[in-house]
């Protein structure tokens, strides 16, 4: 079947952070008989009845920490990845500006244990905050610099893997977990994973730029150490807790089960897709498009599912079919 045949780009607004899935129905609330699910939707449950009062609603507090270390605080009352970093700010006394990103569980400039749009109901928050700036002048002798790019989901976009044996990995005092702020004085704040990794890619080859880096502050025993990344594989499975928090751009955080096997398989693949097509890994978005695809009956009605709700991505037919056999496999146990 062709694919693509009468797709028309919607220009629907590009969600702000990693979560943009749609809405699934409720609040599964762990130890609840049945399966219980409090609040359906955005308003109201399946009887018709209003959602209930806010202090009917499980009280979620999870332990976060800085990752170069202080005392545990203790955070509760977030929707999204903006609300997180504001409340780890207001629990340090600092900017919610200068948290770069999170881990789950680790201290450590871990990608495989980066917070991304879940976070288990027993994870410990480590928040890494800004420290040290740099500029590096990089000569661009081969097609690929070797970078995988992701971002925080609050308009930092910074590095996830470095290729072993490339351009990059060639410099030493470019680290996962380093911020982009700029290449060639073009800021980059702001941006999305997928933008910053088209302009690394369209720079000439043969040529010098200029990037701007800030790297998160390390504690003692994190100095000194260099780590290319590594697959994601199963970190979207996070925590030990029997459901995970799902932080959303829009609407209220759900508390949901973990991915089952097929989910956890597709997302992988899909994932793996995304860094092979566009340089970036974003397991969010990934479980996004596996949701989006696991109900549809043809490679047409998948394509215009993501037309919908990730049109400003404009995702190449190649791609979306590739992205469509993925989930199938999965289904049928082939991943």
């Amino acid at each position: 079947m062709p694919l693509g045949l009468g797709r028309r780009k919607k220009a629907s607004p590009l969600v702000e952070n990693e979560e943009g899935e749609p809405i699934r129905a409720g609040l599964h609330v762990p130890g609840m008989e049945d399966g219980g699910v409090l609040g359906l939707g955005e308003g109201a449950t399946s009887e018709g009845l209003p959602p209930p009062h806010s202090s009917m609603r499980p009280r979620l507090i999870f332990h976060t920490q800085l990752a170069h270390g202080s005392p545990t605080g203790r955070i509760e009352g977030f929707s999204n990845v903006r609300e997180l970093y504001a409340k780890i700010g207001e629990a340090f006394g600092i900017p919610p500006a200068e948290v770069m990103f999170c881990t789950l569980n680790t201290h450590k400039v871990d990608m495989d244990k980066l917070l991304g749009g879940q976070i288990g109901l027993e994870d410990f928050i480590f928040a890494h905050i800004k420290g040290q700036r740099k500029e590096i002048e990089v000569y661009k002798g081969e097609d690929a610099l070797g970078l995988t790019i992701t971002d925080n989901g609050a308009g930092y976009a910074f590095i996830k893997r470095i290729r072993e044996g490339s351009v990059i990995h060639q410099i030493q005092v470019i680290n996962v977990g380093d911020m982009i702020e700029s290449i060639n004085g073009h800021r980059l704040i702001g941006c999305r994973h997928y933008e910053v990794a088209k302009m690394l890619k369209e720079l000439p080859k043969g040529k010098e730029f200029t990037i701007k880096l800030t790297e998160p502050l390390k504690a003692f025993d994190m100095i000194g150490q260099r780590s290319g990344g590594s697959r994601s594989g199963s970190g979207v499975q996070l925590g030990t807790g029997r459901g995970t928090l799902r932080l959303r751009s829009k609407g209220p955080a759900t508390v949901e089960d973990l991915p089952n096997a097929f989910e956890e398989k597709a997302i992988e693949k899909v994932d793996d897709l995304l860094e092979s097509y566009m340089g970036i890994r974003d397991s969010e978005l990934a479980a996004t498009m596996v949701e989006l695809g696991k109900d549809k009956k043809n490679p047409d009605e998948f394509a215009e599912a993501l037309d919908e709700t990730l049109g400003d991505f404009a995702f190449p037919d190649e791609f979306v079919f590739d992205v469509w056999g993925a989930i199938g496999d999965a289904k049928v146990g082939r991943v």
